[in-house]
């Protein structure tokens, strides 16, 4: 298997997981406390950190992790060494993520007895919610990247998680801020569904998002190597 398969690989196994657990602990968080929305997505919010940071860890090593296109466009927008990645390469990755959400989406469904697909009724588009997804995806984007950039890319993980459980509860839309996920949870009509119609908007929101996520990680924070070599020229001028 080449390394691109590999790769390609772990990013439809780990959005897959990542949608089956958002999915599924959303059902099973409706059936467990019904009327009380708030422990609903209390539950929902804690099984979704605590997968993240699992599924980020373990892929990290195989694909980097990213289960998300707006992750994968940023990623391919910074590169550095070795030039950008190949536009093939960028696409197998977000292929292969949203097929995977898909695919989580259809088995959360199935775990739980319902129809694998059931197109979701939860209109969730608003100026306010499209805000919040602006919102959500740059503050993913700027921890992600702002953690590489600063050389800490062993801290994304638990870093990822624990920002995405924070923002299921500061957000107005719950935090989707992943274009893939946004696709597979209009697959289902549970508690963590998205209506078809409002899913692009989302997307649209999600990929601005990222764009000033970028631009302010770019900003805030010098590759580990430009660092280094500022240093050296400081260190070796007498005058400074």
């Amino acid at each position: 298997m080449t390394g691109l398969a590999r790769a390609a690989g772990a990013e439809f196994t780990g959005a897959l997981l990542l949608s089956a657990i958002v999915v599924g602990s959303g059902i099973a968080a409706a059936s467990l406390s019904p009327g009380d929305v708030g422990l609903q997505l209390l539950q929902n919010s804690l099984a979704t950190t605590l997968g993240l940071a699992v599924l980020i860890a373990v892929f990290q090593p195989v694909s980097g992790a990213h289960f998300n296109p707006a992750v994968t466009l940023v990623d391919a927008a910074l590169a550095v060494r070795g030039g950008p990645p190949k536009p093939a390469r960028v696409m197998t990755f977000i292929g292969a993520q949203i097929a995977g959400c898909i695919a989580g989406a259809m088995l959360a469904n199935a775990m739980f007895g319902l129809p694998a697909v059931a197109w979701s009724t939860t209109e969730r588009a608003s100026g306010t919610t499209l805000l919040a997804e602006v919102v959500a995806t740059a503050g993913l984007v700027l921890v992600i990247f702002g953690l590489v950039r600063a050389g800490r890319s062993t801290w994304v993980a638990p870093a990822v998680g624990a920002y995405i459980g924070a923002a299921y509860w500061f957000t107005s839309s719950t935090s989707f801020a992943n274009p893939a996920i946004t696709i597979g949870r209009a697959f289902t009509d549970t508690f963590a569904g998205i209506a078809p119609a409002s899913v692009l908007p989302f997307i649209a929101a999600q990929l601005v998002g990222a764009a000033v996520g970028a631009a302010v990680a770019v900003a805030l924070f010098v590759r580990p190597e430009v660092s280094q070599i500022r240093t050296k020229v400081v260190d070796s001028d007498p005058g400074a």
